[in-house]
């Protein structure tokens, strides 16, 4: 599209040109006293029809060389060779128009010696032939750098769609790995509720792979494998976790990164839950402000630790390490969804949204730790 209308806007401004032409040769006859208008007309239309075969011809044989253009000098070598054309072609050409017209019309067409019309008709089509290349050259390096920004964005966007891909596939591993273990524990308590779990395990599968290989899903997607992650847990932690959920049902079609929520559900249980014994309410909410969908996991008993240079993380007890997950274990093990969890989120939310999306982790008082994500919400 973007090369037929360049084409549709060199055709425009090459008629205008020799429209120009055409009429100040009338106008200068008109003024020397000439009746016969159409000899002006002719001969810079002569001129006109032989130029334009001639480019198209140079246009026509040369293109193959347009992966010159990084290379001027070679580009503009292979241009030149047609110089010899121009100069042996367009008078022959143009004025032989001329005399058939002339003859035609019962009348002689009169021009100074053939030596002297060779000569300046060539200064002229060089010239000509001089802008013509300079302005070809323009176009084309043009085009070629608007073509070099597609294929630019085009590998960006693709690099980016792999990135997004990796980064959700890291996440589920995680997922699952927590979710087994919840099972082989019960497996050894209550097999029925080992059972059950698994069938909500399933259900959880079934539903992530109903969106596999997507970026993001709407937040009642998110919610509903959220909901399974808890209740898997839960199970696990029966007598020492509570949730609670606070949802702004308005907001269930909004798109949001699938399998955000659920690291960060993931590091409470693993950082607050299994490190304390008594119970730990969790809170769980969705809601609007402004512009951006606000999606929060609140605790009542986390606690978050600060190393300088670092960032934050849960003080899961002595030796705490602050870093970007609720832990502060930022070591990049398998299993250590405090660091590599929430850098993962951070990491999809800067690729999907850039700086339109962040992801924090505040210290509440007297005690517990909020996990809150921001993202655009045009729902």
């Amino acid at each position: 599209m973007q090369s037929r209308r360049s084409l549709y806007l060199v055709c425009a401004a090459w008629l205008l040109f020799w429209s120009l032409m055409v009429t100040t040769a009338v106008q200068d006859a008109l003024r020397d006293g000439e009746q016969a208008l159409w000899k002006p007309m002719l001969w810079e239309l002569s001129s006109a029809l032989v130029a334009t075969l001639l480019m198209v011809a140079q246009r026509r044989h040369t293109r193959r060389y347009d992966h010159l253009l990084g290379a001027p000098l070679r580009w503009f070598g292979v241009q030149l060779l047609w110089a010899p054309v121009y100069w042996l072609c367009f008078v022959p050409l143009a004025f032989g128009i001329r005399h058939a017209v002339y003859a035609l019309a019962g009348d002689t067409y009169v021009h100074q010696a053939w030596p002297q019309v060779f000569l300046y008709e060539d200064v002229k089509i060089t010239v000509f032939f001089g802008l013509f290349v300079l302005i070809q050259f323009g176009l084309l390096s043009y085009r070629a750098l608007l073509e070099e920004r597609v294929r630019a964005a085009q590998a960006n966007t693709l690099l980016r769609q792999a990135q997004l891909q990796q980064l959700t596939q890291q996440m589920q591993p995680h997922f699952l790995f927590n979710a087994l273990n919840t099972i082989s524990s019960l497996m050894h308590t209550d097999v029925a509720r080992a059972d059950a779990t698994l069938m909500q395990l399933a259900d959880v599968l079934r539903t992530t792979l109903d969106h596999s290989g997507q970026q993001q899903a709407p937040l009642a997607t998110e919610l509903r494998l959220l909901r399974g992650y808890a209740h898997l847990m839960c199970e696990r932690f029966e007598d020492r976790v509570s949730i609670a959920w606070d949802v702004d049902e308005s907001l269930l079609g909004c798109q949001v990164p699938l399998m955000s929520m659920q690291p960060l559900l993931e590091n409470v249980f693993k950082h607050t839950v299994e490190q304390h014994r008594q119970p730990t309410a969790i809170t769980i909410s969705a809601l609007r402000d402004g512009a951006e969908l606000v999606l929060r996991i609140d605790d009542d008993s986390g606690r978050l630790r600060s190393s300088a240079g670092v960032g934050d993380g849960r003080n899961g007890g002595a030796g705490g390490q602050g870093a970007e997950g609720r832990n502060g274990d930022d070591s990049g093990a398998a299993g250590d969804a405090g660091g590599i969890g929430v850098r993962n989120v951070r990491e999809r939310l800067a690729a999907l949204h850039g700086g339109a999306a962040t992801l924090q982790l505040v210290q509440l008082e007297p005690a517990g730790v909020r996990a809150e994500m921001r993202l655009p919400c045009a729902c």
